[in-house]
């Protein structure tokens, strides 16, 4: 990956998004990569292939130009729930985006 403007906001994605729910060890273990990687990747030092960044962006439930700093918008993933609770969460997030 070429360096760039998004060069810092990768790795402060994924170690923001990681430190939410998971240790370096689980990211390792669902993305199919050592340790070593997921740290490389926090501290800026590697970047990951296609391969990778696709599998991180289905693990984090965001989308790959969230992850690489293009995109600010943050997908919520609904699956399992139904019309009228996805109806309820759009209702809340609408509620807090007239409050800012």
């Amino acid at each position: 990956m070429k360096r760039g403007a998004t060069d810092g906001e990768f790795c402060r994605k994924i170690k923001k998004l990681r430190k939410e729910k998971l240790t370096q060890t689980q990211l390792a273990d669902l993305a199919d990569v050592a340790i070593s990687v997921i740290s490389a990747y926090e501290s800026g030092n590697r970047y990951p292939s296609y391969e990778v960044l696709i599998n991180l962006s289905h693990i984090f439930h965001v989308s790959i130009d969230y992850l690489l700093g293009i995109s600010t918008i943050k997908s919520i993933d609904v699956t399992g729930l139904n019309d009228n609770e996805i109806d309820v969460i759009m209702q809340m997030v609408e509620i807090l985006k007239s409050n800012i």
